[in-house]
């Protein structure tokens, strides 16, 4: 009797840390690109939830919190920064984001939204692209001070800590970009392209990299994508990873003892206890090829454990 006791006992224990047989996850994706595709299989690695998968571009203008709401889902998960934008209304809902690029710009105080950004910590970065390429000192920055004010000021920060010089130019508004660069020439030695969508755009990336690659100006992206263009080198994201962390936050939230308070009053109070988080992993990716072009020398570790593109 008492063995059978046992035995139940650590049943419900073992039931508390996982996700219910049942329970129902709604994914909205802001499109099919592969990098959210890879995201959403490394939450269902984790998460074993039913989910249900709603693609915005895919959707023709259909009001997605009205079917949302129809389903009316234990948890919403928003993939990229146009999904975050659309679910950020619902809030009698657990919603984790992930795949979004400074979600801070998005969000204002909604308490039942949390998740896993994009943003790797200037630190960070520096630290990875300054041990690949040390012998270059004087960096340089485009940036538009509405969008990433905040993350210049921790980019100054490291820097200094770090030994470099910033040569940072402001914008505002992308037609002053190839100006601004055009004023850097000379006095850098590497350009650091940051996630600012005023300066990223499709015209002033080809330019860049077209300027860079003639003036022999190595490029450090945020993005692999960039690197496969012609950018030597980057520090991002593992996008399945990141699904794995979101996974890992969504069974904590949905393996609440009291199912009926996670799902109807938890939501005031989830970002309250599931603090927002940063990526965990970094991948470097590097253009061997411009490499071979610009002639540089790449630290041999980083370079041994990075991933070749050749473009």
């Amino acid at each position: 009797m008492f063995k059978k006791f046992f035995i139940i006992c650590n049943f419900f224990i073992f039931c508390n840390g996982i996700v219910q047989a049942g329970q129902e996850i709604v994914a909205v994706q802001s499109s099919n690109l592969k990098p959210f595709e890879q995201a959403l299989d490394g939450f269902k690695n984790v998460c074993k939830a039913n989910i249900k998968q709603l693609v915005l571009s895919e959707m023709k203008g259909a009001d997605i919190v009205e079917k949302i709401q129809d389903i009316d889902p234990d948890m919403v998960l928003a993939i990229g920064n146009e999904a975050l934008r659309k679910v950020r209304k619902i809030h009698d809902i657990p919603i984790i984001y992930f795949m979004v690029l400074n979600p801070q710009s998005i969000l204002s105080e909604e308490q039942n939204i949390t998740g896993i950004s994009l943003n790797i910590p200037p630190r960070k970065q520096l630290s990875t692209f300054t041990s690949a390429l040390p012998e270059l000192k004087r960096i340089g920055i485009i940036f538009d001070p509405s969008i990433s004010g905040a993350l210049i000021e921790e980019v100054q920060s490291a820097a200094a800590e770090s030994g470099k010089i910033l040569v940072a130019q402001k914008v505002h508004s992308s037609r002053e970009v190839p100006s601004a660069l055009l004023d850097m020439a000379g006095k850098i030695d590497v350009l650091w392209m940051l996630p600012d969508l005023t300066v990223i755009t499709r015209m002033n990336v080809e330019f860049l990299l077209l300027f860079c690659l003639e003036n022999k100006l190595p490029v450090i992206a945020f993005s692999e994508k960039y690197v496969a263009l012609g950018a030597l080198l980057s520090v991002g994201i593992d996008a399945f990873d990141i699904g794995r962390q979101a996974g890992e936050m969504a069974q904590q939230i949905l393996s609440e003892n009291d199912l009926t308070y996670a799902r109807h009053d938890g939501p005031r109070k989830i970002a309250l206890r599931f603090n927002p988080q940063i990526a965990r992993k970094t991948i470097v990716s590097i253009n061997t090829q411009i490499v071979r072009n610009l002639g540089i020398r790449v630290d041999d570790e980083i370079m041994k454990d990075a991933r070749k593109i050749n473009f």
